[in-house]
């Protein structure tokens, strides 16, 4: 008997809960509840976090939460709980299968089975956003070394354990190298521990459009948090609904089931909604608790039920659906087809073994880390770059020198270009000359300095080398 926390969450939340838990217990799930409150009756409470201090405690004491859709008070003030969980808790890892039930769901990708990865704690998720002019804002691209390594490691493991035959990344690291970059460079690193299993790199743009176009091309897709909730959802859609899917959010210690559609409040209380997104996840929880044998008796049932045609209103379509039912009518009928199997289908097997061998990460040597220069970023309201270094000319020593001005990235000084629109936003970009030391005492006096000329520093970032390997990007255009 397993102790999982389960939260009914809001709008159609309790209903397709409701659904999903007859369905599993009525399978044989060895499973005790905990319920706890989240979402909007908890913000509107006045806490922010949509979540208290006493549900954190049961989250983390059962290690397994089964999470129903929550609404999120629109405007300022409020954060997803979503993300907070994943981080709070360490769900590195979000797993969706995207798989077709053609013919009984229209799609327009027959044989598509897409199994998508996603990093879930970092990039731009890290939510680190700040105005810093009046007319730039800016938000922190994470991207870290261990994260990477975790979500690919995970990603070849996964296809290992369920034979699948290849794990593809997609990055947009022709544009950024550094973050995007690093995370290419580990699939690469990893991919080599894994010579039975295909691999290869697209980037975002044309592979989203090839997945778009041709799912079937793709097995396993690996790639950082924010490319991977987009597609996720995209590819959850293209096999016929988003209503389908359910998703893992797996950590080192928890992790979290649901749905991967929201609340829809609007279709609330009517007994309509469909529970199939909030049952995957479920069917993923009692694989990940081992009770393989409840899930497959889930799966197949309700794959059964999809084929006979008793489908919940979002699905139903004349000539192909039997039966419009409402929530707990399809759960009825899942209960009805347990211990049957599809027969157009491909009935699922589940392996007795869900363990993936999961190395932890270990901490590489450090690099030689050097000093070489520091871009300043200034709140400008000129709109001449010319004029912004000749304000600049005077902090040039025989150390160091400006020796570029970007605006929004692009290299405006020097040589830029009078086309280039500029906002108030620059970035001032003093380097070492070769063979000089450059130290963190030049930093403050450069800012001294530009106090002094009566310009608005808004934040620095030095510039390093790793073994002689910049540690930064170059402008654009440069």
């Amino acid at each position: 008997m397993k102790r999982i926390t389960i939260a009914k969450g809001d709008g159609i939340g309790p209903e397709i809960m409701e659904a999903t838990l007859k369905v599993i217990l009525a399978a044989g799930a060895k499973i005790q509840m905990d319920e706890i409150k989240v979402g909007e009756e908890v913000y509107l409470s006045g806490n922010t976090s949509g979540i208290s201090n006493t549900s954190w405690d049961v989250i983390r004491k059962n290690k397994i939460f089964l999470k129903a859709p929550i609404t999120t008070p629109q405007g300022g003030g409020y954060k997803s709980l979503n993300v907070t969980t994943r981080k709070f808790l360490g769900l590195y890892a979000n797993i969706r299968p995207c798989i077709s039930l053609h013919p009984f769901v229209k799609t327009k990708h027959p044989v598509m089975d897409v199994v998508i990865i996603r990093e879930n704690e970092e990039d731009l998720y890290a939510g680190i956003e700040h105005q810093q002019t009046d007319e730039v804002v800016q938000c922190l691209k994470l991207i870290s070394r261990p994260g990477c390594e975790k979500i690919v490691r995970y990603a070849f493991e996964f296809a290992k354990q369920q034979n699948r035959k290849k794990v593809t990344c997609f990055t947009k690291d022709n544009i950024m190298k550094q973050t995007d970059g690093l995370f290419h460079k580990v699939f690469d690193e990893i991919a080599q521990e894994y010579p039975n299993i295909e691999n290869e790199h697209w980037i975002i743009d044309i592979g989203a459009a090839k997945l778009a176009d041709t799912p079937e091309y793709f097995d396993v897709i690996v790639m950082p948090n924010l490319y991977g909730d987009v597609l996720s959802d995209v590819a959850a859609q293209i096999t016929g609904s988003v209503g389908l899917a359910g998703s893992a959010n797996i950590g080192e210690e928890c992790s979290m089931f649901e749905a991967i559609h929201g609340s829809a409040p609007r279709r609330a209380g009517q007994d309509i909604a469909n529970p199939s997104g909030l049952l995957q996840g479920a069917i993923m929880m009692l694989n990940h608790i081992n009770q393989n044998d409840v899930a497959e008796r889930v799966h197949n049932a309700w794959l059964k039920t999809i084929e006979d045609g008793i489908h919940t209103y979002d699905i139903f379509k004349p000539g192909i659906s039997k039966q419009k039912v409402g929530t707990q009518a399809f759960a009825d009928a899942i209960i009805q087809n347990l211990n049957k199997k599809p027969s157009q289908l491909k009935s699922v097997t589940y392996s007795v073994n869900t363990e993936l061998n999961l190395k932890p990460y270990v901490r590489k040597k450090s690099k030689l880390k050097t000093l070489i220069g520091v871009d300043i970023f200034l709140h400008w309201a000129g709109t001449n770059p010319n004029d912004l270094a000749q304000l600049l000319k005077p902090l040039n020593t025989d150390v160091f020198e400006l020796a570029m001005i970007t605006n929004r990235g692009i290299k405006v000084w020097p040589d830029g270009f009078k086309e280039t629109f500029c906002t108030d936003h620059w970035r001032c970009r003093f380097k070492a000359f070769k063979g000089k030391s450059f130290t963190k005492h030049f930093i403050l006096q450069l800012l001294d300095k530009t106090e002094q000329l009566g310009l608005d520093s808004i934040k620095t970032e030095n510039l390093y080398e790793f073994d002689g390997i910049p540690g930064f990007s170059l402008g654009q255009g440069q």
